[in-house]
């Protein structure tokens, strides 16, 4: 079965960047679009951006266009969130997801906090 194991959320203050990482195993990565969502806490979850199998295409939430950049390493089987400029209501748990044999697959999801 397929895992996804985020990491680098924490607590930054407003301005500030972090860069998240998602890495992926069981599973033929470099074929595979990637996505990352986000769930502030009492709303639903959101695509926050997505990228292309070969990293050539990408596509994000206008609420973070400009500011966040996702990009993958096929070679590492990991897929990046830089996100630049955070905003309070940035604050969320951010998840990385794939769809694989028509199952959409998450991970546990890494905390962000964005606070002064």
């Amino acid at each position: 079965q397929v895992q996804l194991v985020e990491s680098g959320g924490g607590l930054v203050q407003p301005g500030g960047s972090l860069r998240l990482s998602c890495a992926a195993s069981r599973i033929i990565f470099s074929i595979y679009a990637m996505g990352w969502y986000r769930q502030a806490p009492g709303k639903q979850r959101e695509l926050v951006a997505t990228i292309s199998s070969s990293g050539g295409a990408t596509n994000y939430a206008d609420s973070v266009k400009g500011r966040f950049t996702i990009s993958r390493d096929n070679a590492k089987n990991t897929v990046y969130l830089q996100m630049n400029s955070l905003k309070p209501e940035d604050t969320a748990v951010y998840y990385c997801s794939v769809a694989e044999g028509g199952t959409n697959y998450w991970g546990k999801g890494t905390l962000v906090t964005v606070s002064s």
